[in-house]
């Protein structure tokens, strides 16, 4: 049991060291992969000179602090390798581009290295490599390594300086002695250096380089140029007049410079009421678009409008003269009305109780249909007086006019006639009043069936009728008989019209009573 427990012990203690092993491991990955042994970006920047540039000074960018320099190593190439700790996380990240210049920080000679990450671009251009890490087994592996041709050395003014204290036939020797000793064979060495201690030199080339490139382009500028500035060289003369002219405009701007600042703050406001205004005026003219349209079209005729406006103003002239000798002549006769006037306004305040009650009954027979009421009253009247049956139109009423038409508050004798008589003929004077008036028709001008009709409406019985006007009325099928053939039937029938449709009625022989004489001449038979 005790060799197990201490069995159990020996393995959880070499998992708990396995594991801080790992945990170890990884912290010295991390700080590996970050560039350096404490965590930091570091880059070995290669420069030609690194004069008074010691660990501990300052890395800028933009002005900014960003890190320190780590160590300043000689190369295998006499060139001076510097250690770039880039502490500030934002710029860890150095690109292919990216270049570093050795700048004087003080007067006493104190260096600082300003550093550019990488170099600006238009947007959305992609970005250059990182900077390539120097491979195992090499002087500062893991490093970040910006090669020499990135990195500016400019020669400072006081070494130049120097120069200056001996007399210039042995600074002059000095320099032959020392450029033919140090350079000898090595030109282009000497033009890579002296391009890489002035970075406007590599800008020089740079633009150059771009102003090659676009030779054709610049040759085709001139050429425009020249032709652009041929019609300028012809008016030279008002070219420099508006040179001057336009010093003076400055000038007065100058002087009212205050105003026109006013102006210039006053101007957005204006901008932002202007755009509502123009909105509504964009509205007004497309609604008005179709009137101006119209206008268009009548143009024509407008314009021949005035053109007659002349001719009628001088026939108007004319006929204004006429109207004035016309009313110096009428103006008695209307000032002669007044009294007809006030006469007729007395009349009119008078009437107004009955044009009210007018305007009511109107209103009223308009609102019920009483107006359609009367006119068919109108047509269904006179469509019972008049009948129409198969040989043409024929009247079916008859009006008389005598003294029972006039209206009277008082029996009159002459007016004591009936339309039937209601105690025959044979009841005294009256009868015989009645067969005297029936006698008064005359058969040879009226019909023999109007005659009986006539007689019959002024008192007579039908016997009376028939014994006054004997003989015997055609049948219906004796006057169908008689009637021309139309191919259409036995019987005519009315076509259209009011009576369209009408029932006929095919009475029986006459009889003695007088209701089927008088249903014959109501229905038209």
């Amino acid at each position: 049991m005790r060799s197990e427990s201490v069995g159990r012990r020996r393995f959880a203690a070499g998992i708990a060291g396995f594991a801080c092993m790992a945990a170890l491991a990884a912290i010295v990955l991390l700080a590996t992969s970050a560039g350096g042994s404490n965590g930091t970006y570091t880059v070995r920047a290669i420069f030609d000179y690194a004069g008074n540039i010691i660990s501990g000074e300052d890395v800028k960018i933009d002005g900014v602090k960003v890190g320190t320099v780590g160590s300043v190593t000689a190369t295998p190439a006499a060139k001076a390798a510097v250690l770039l700790n880039i502490t500030n996380p934002g710029f860890q990240d150095f690109r292919a581009d990216a270049s570093c210049t050795v700048r004087p920080q003080a007067l006493i000679g104190e260096k600082y290295v300003d550093c550019l990450p990488t170099q600006p671009r238009v947007a959305g251009t992609p970005l250059p490599p990182p900077l390539q890490k120097i491979a195992k087994h090499q002087e500062g592996e893991g490093q970040r390594l910006l090669p020499v041709v990135n990195t500016h050395s400019p020669v400072d003014v006081d070494l130049l300086g120097d120069i200056n204290r001996l007399p210039e036939r042995q600074r002059l020797t000095i320099i032959l002695n020392e450029l033919g000793a140090g350079l000898a064979g090595r030109g282009s060495d000497l033009s890579a250096v002296i391009r890489r201690a002035n970075p406007a030199l590599q800008e020089l080339d740079k633009v150059l380089a771009i102003l090659s490139s676009e030779n054709t382009v610049l040759a085709k500028l001139a050429v425009d140029s020249d032709r652009a500035l041929a019609p300028f060289a012809a008016v030279r003369a008002k070219v420099a007049d508006f040179i001057v002219q336009s010093n003076t405009v400055a000038k007065a701007t100058a002087a009212h410079r205050g105003a026109l600042a006013r102006n210039l703050q006053l101007f957005p406001p204006f901008l932002q009421q202007l755009g509502p205004a123009m909105e509504r005026l964009g509205r007004f003219a497309d609604q008005t678009t179709p009137a101006f349209t119209d206008l268009g079209a009548a143009a024509p005729g407008i314009n021949k409008a005035f053109t007659h406006i002349p001719g009628f103003s001088s026939s108007s002239t004319k006929f204004f003269q006429n109207l004035g000798k016309t009313s110096k002549l009428s103006g008695p006769a209307l000032l002669a009305t007044q009294p007809l006037l006030k006469r007729l306004q007395a009349l009119g305040n008078a009437a107004q109780p009955f044009t009210g009650n007018l305007a009511s009954l109107l209103t009223s027979l308009r609102d019920t249909g009483g107006l359609e009421r009367i006119m068919d009253f109108i047509f269904l009247g006179a469509s019972t007086a008049n009948g129409y049956d198969s040989l043409g139109h024929f009247l079916r009423a008859e009006g008389v006019g005598t003294a029972c038409l006039t209206y009277g508050i008082k029996p009159s004798s002459q007016c004591n006639r009936k339309l039937f008589s209601t105690t025959g003929v044979a009841e005294g004077a009256s009868a015989s009043g009645t067969v005297a008036s029936a006698a008064s028709i005359d058969p040879r001008t009226t019909g023999l069936v109007m005659a009986r009709t006539l007689a019959v409406l002024k008192g007579a019985s039908p016997a009376q009728a028939r014994e006054k006007y004997p003989g015997s009325t055609p049948s219906i099928s004796e006057l169908t008989a008689a009637a021309p053939a139309s191919g259409s039937g036995p019987t005519a029938q009315p076509v259209g019209g009011s009576t369209a449709g009408t029932t006929y009625y095919a009475p029986p022989a006459e009889g003695s009573s007088a209701g089927g004489l008088l249903l014959n001449y109501l229905l038209g038979n």
